[in-house]
């Protein structure tokens, strides 16, 4: 049914698109019984693809990426659409309108989008008044915590414990967002020595919330996959180093290489989608060979089908998140890779996806 409609939204602006599936969703959030028919569509249980972390159940591998819901929103919407876990944000401390119009790019020919959003957002504030209710969900809600714009790298701790301060007492876990690439300077806070200090303010924050009863949250930070090699293992084993529960790996890319040729490979932002398969999974592998006996990792970039998930999780991620492959592949894509992980797991004589993990890496 999808396929069928997605000509009639891709003839729309990207963003405005966007916008109308949040109202849509919205919606059947606040219909009653909307939620419910939602599920008898998309819905998929099995408790082969159960995966706890963390002192959490996730009831399938599939979750959402940050950038769906910016504003924590609709996060019940995402849930009855069958994900195991939804993660919302990137929220920051104030609210933010982002870059400049238009922001957003499709490249349908590659199945990838370019984006340069900006952190585009409400504001922490906002965000808490819609996460009191972050239970009914029913599965983990993972919150996306970023600097504003205008913040100095020098404060940028600040930035993050404020967030960190308004909103622990709602989700799941904690993501702490250092790579987007349309926030300017922001990847810099990847380098080694500023890592270290900025997860140590995050932690010190958190066990002064925890000293005055809020309950301990695990605080993962996503990494960009434009790093070089030794980069990329001297970050991931600071962060375990200092703390952090788990790696997302990974964020969007500045590389152009896939799509050169195409209309907007001029324009700035992060690249995700295909293009990202193969880079993203060689980046959870390598992760995984690196700190994957201590945290579990997130595998996130250019997953559209159960066998781009499987592939990520025989790299080494427990849990997957998808993005760009539900614009292209519609409601229906958590439901299609589960169902598709099922099948793979038979194939390869597993009995729980969790057996899985890390196969290829080994």
């Amino acid at each position: 049914m999808y396929q069928l409609v997605r000509p009639l939204l891709f003839a729309i602006d990207p963003e405005t698109t966007h916008e109308r599936t949040v109202e849509a969703l919205r919606l059947a959030e606040r219909m009653p019984g909307g939620k419910s028919v939602l599920r008898a569509m998309y819905d998929f249980q099995d408790e082969r693809l159960q995966v706890k972390l963390w002192g959490l159940t996730f009831p399938n591998p599939v979750g959402l990426a940050a950038g769906f819901d910016k504003n924590a929103e609709i996060y019940r919407g995402f849930a009855a659409l069958g994900f195991g876990c939804v993660e919302v944000g990137t929220i920051t401390p104030l609210p933010q309108s982002g870059n400049d119009k238009p922001r957003l790019f499709r490249l349908p020919e590659h199945q990838a989008i370019i984006n340069r959003m900006g952190f585009n957002n409400h504001g922490m504030g906002a965000a808490a008044g819609h996460l009191r209710s972050y239970q009914e969900a029913g599965i983990p809600v993972g919150i996306n915590i970023g600097k504003n714009k205008v913040t100095p790298n020098e404060e940028a701790a600040s930035d993050y414990q404020k967030c960190l301060e308004a909103l622990y007492s709602y989700g799941h876990y904690f993501v702490i967002n250092i790579s987007s690439p349309n926030t300017p300077n922001l990847r810099d806070l990847q380098e080694t020595e500023s890592l270290r200090q900025l997860l140590r303010a995050i932690k010190a924050k958190a066990q002064e919330l925890e000293a005055n009863g809020a309950a301990a949250k695990p605080i993962l930070l996503k990494v960009a996959p434009d790093m070089a090699s030794e980069q990329m293992h001297d970050v991931v084993k600071a962060a375990v180093e200092e703390g952090a529960a788990g790696i997302i790996a990974t964020n969007t890319t500045l590389s152009r290489d896939p799509v050169k040729n195409h209309e907007h490979a001029g324009q700035a932002g992060g690249l995700s989608g295909k293009p990202l398969t193969e880079r993203s999974t060689a980046w959870v592998k390598e992760i995984y060979q690196t700190v994957g006996k201590e945290v579990p990792i997130i595998g996130v970039g250019g997953i559209f089908t159960g066998d781009d998930a499987y592939a990520k999780i025989r790299a080494g991620a427990s849990l997957i998140q998808v993005y760009t492959g539900m614009a292209y592949q519609g409601p229906g894509i958590a439901k299609q890779i589960n169902q598709r992980l099922l099948q793979l797991l038979a194939r390869d004589g597993f009995t729980h996806i969790q057996q899985a993990v890390g196969v290829d890496a080994k």
